[in-house]
């Protein structure tokens, strides 16, 4: 049996719950609709994440009318839906501290919403019309509001090996969504093959390595309720995924470019160029 897609999620808004798909559309910067918005600190525009706001875990956005609203949900709030504003008022914005252009911000109202579902002042905004930003690794590509990769793609067989390791050590399994993939993939006979996969063909989308995925605090934060309830996963992939030309950082995952655009959905056949002559 031979490597296949086994989920597609796109993330509307930076940081907060995904959206899973039976198939998508993807462009140069990933699956559609993928990190279009981002949270922002309204006094300075840094953006908002998990890092530092676990609480945007359990924010539910939902792309409406092809991407011209976006309804916002929380516990314990009202939920609302907005019109998504390509165009209006710009707001200079910046990711780990590098300014990474103006973005349209998305009015008073959601602002309101986010300040108070956060406790601290915020603002959203959007991607600009024209953007365009940089990835980096061995296939640079370009990206809209992740962290610097158009696409995150994890093998089942990943998390079921870390999953093994961390049942060994007494710990509990983490599932899929604590690492946020796009893609996730079934078949690989083997955890972490994704690290050796130089292109990928899917549906009729390629994608090419960039990077191996290095890992923050986000893992140890459970996606239902918001909440950091680590060490796990980060203290097992400490014993077994450090990356010493990452600054000794853990990886999980494949970061990726997107080289030919097109649609995915469950169930395609994934092809692999491999970086050695093993096969999966």
């Amino acid at each position: 049996m031979g490597i296949s897609v086994r989920t597609l999620t796109y993330y509307p808004v930076k940081g907060c719950a995904g959206t899973t798909v039976r198939s998508a559309r993807v462009g140069d910067t990933g699956l559609e609709h993928d990190r279009t918005f981002m949270v922002v600190n309204a006094a300075d525009g840094s953006f908002r994440s998990q890092r530092t706001q676990p609480t945007l875990a359990v924010v539910r956005p939902e792309v409406l009318d092809g991407g011209a609203a976006l309804r916002l949900s929380a516990p314990g709030v009202e939920s609302l839906t907005v019109d998504a504003v390509p165009e209006g008022p710009l707001r200079p914005v910046s990711l780990f501290g590098k300014d990474i252009g103006d973005a349209p911000d998305q009015g008073d109202a959601a602002a309101e919403w986010f300040s108070q579902v956060l406790g601290a002042k915020s603002r959203l905004v959007r991607v600009a019309r024209g953007f365009d930003r940089d990835g980096w690794g061995e296939t640079p590509g370009k990206v809209a509001f992740a962290d610097a990769h158009a696409v995150l793609v994890v093998s089942q067989a990943s998390l079921d090996g870390l999953n093994a390791r961390i049942s060994a050590g007494g710990g509990g399994p983490v599932p899929m969504d604590r690492f946020r993939p796009n893609v996730v993939l079934d078949g690989c006979a083997d955890a972490h093959a994704e690290d050796r996969m130089r292109t990928l063909d899917m549906g009729t989308v390629r994608l090419a390595y960039s990077v191996r995925a290095t890992r923050c605090a986000v893992p140890m934060v459970d996606q239902a309720t918001g909440v950091r309830s680590g060490p796990e996963p980060l203290r097992t992939l400490s014993a077994y995924r450090r990356e010493p030309e990452y600054g000794n950082r853990v990886s999980f995952g494949l970061k990726a470019a997107v080289v030919r655009h097109g649609t995915l959905a469950v169930g395609d056949v994934v092809l692999p160029e491999w970086r050695d002559d093993r096969r999966d």
